[in-house]
């Protein structure tokens, strides 16, 4: 498996999640929750980039 690549499903996977959840009483939670998905798939990435 290729290096990089968990870290940005598992991002994708939190940021789908926290958008689902923007739209409830929770937006603070939802917000960070949107930001580490965010910075998961940035750094995913990176790996997937850099690993090739």
């Amino acid at each position: 498996m290729r290096e990089g690549l968990i870290p940005t499903v598992l991002g994708a996977v939190v940021s789908a999640s926290a958008v689902s959840l923007l739209r409830s009483k929770y937006k603070l939670a939802a917000t960070g929750a949107l930001g580490f998905g965010l910075a998961h798939i940035v750094l995913g990435a990176i790996d997937l980039v850099e690993h090739r």
